[in-house]
């Protein structure tokens, strides 16, 4: 049975919150109704796009192609903040015990990429013994050109210095500049199939949801 992302995630923001405190929870819970009520950018990529190639890094640095890690045939895409992102962390370590067996059995490819310095990106594979690949797009040229770039609030930026870090330091790039947390489904030709951009980074695409994109490719 599928360990659904929104419930373990429901679990660990009652202890977040409670670690946190109050004042910084409210902080982050507007910033997330902030988004929630500007929605999908209008420019975000959709289902019927061709995405393009791009030139990426890997974990130890080595700069490797989008299509090559894509491999010849359909594959899924993950979009995350960064090891940083506890819900990240959470949806990585999901997709790595129940999506990524079931993927291998249909021959097809996962990779999550992004914005993180190569260092960044060895965190989040060791954060959840992820045997899939793990990509950065320095200074994210890809997610830009998918329409799904944001950065966190000034107020949000902020609160992270409280809790002792900021996105910039994990960034290749230096800034804050993250993207939406997304899932594409892409065939052969890298025509996206399944899109699913998420402007509440507490949430993520479920197993099950993927699957079925997957599956309906034929």
């Amino acid at each position: 049975m599928t360990n659904s992302i929104s419930r373990q995630v429901d679990e660990f923001s009652v202890g977040f919150t409670g670690q946190i405190g109050d004042e910084l929870a409210a902080v982050f819970a507007e910033e997330q109704a902030a988004l929630n009520a500007s929605g999908v950018p209008k420019h975000a990529v959709a289902v019927g796009d061709t995405i393009r190639d791009a030139l990426l890094l890997d974990h130890t640095g080595a700069s490797v192609t989008l299509f090559d890690s894509l491999g010849a045939g359909s594959a899924v895409l993950v979009f995350y903040r960064g090891a940083w992102c506890p819900f990240c962390n959470i949806a990585l370590k999901t997709y790595q015990a129940e999506l990524l067996p079931a993927l291998e059995a249909r021959g097809v490819e996962l990779v999550a990429i992004s914005p993180q310095t190569p260092e960044g990106t060895d965190a989040a594979i060791a954060n959840g013994s992820l045997e899939f690949t793990v990509l950065s797009d320095a200074g994210n040229q890809l997610v830009r050109s998918l329409g799904i770039l944001t950065e966190p609030s000034a107020a949000a930026r902020a609160a992270h210095t409280t809790l002792g870090f900021d996105v910039a330091d994990s960034n290749f790039d230096g800034t804050g500049d993250i993207p939406f947390p997304t899932v594409l489904v892409v065939d052969a030709g890298r025509v996206v199939r399944f899109a699913d951009v998420h402007v509440d980074y507490t949430t993520r695409t479920e197993v099950p949801e993927i699957l079925a994109a997957v599956d309906a490719l034929g």
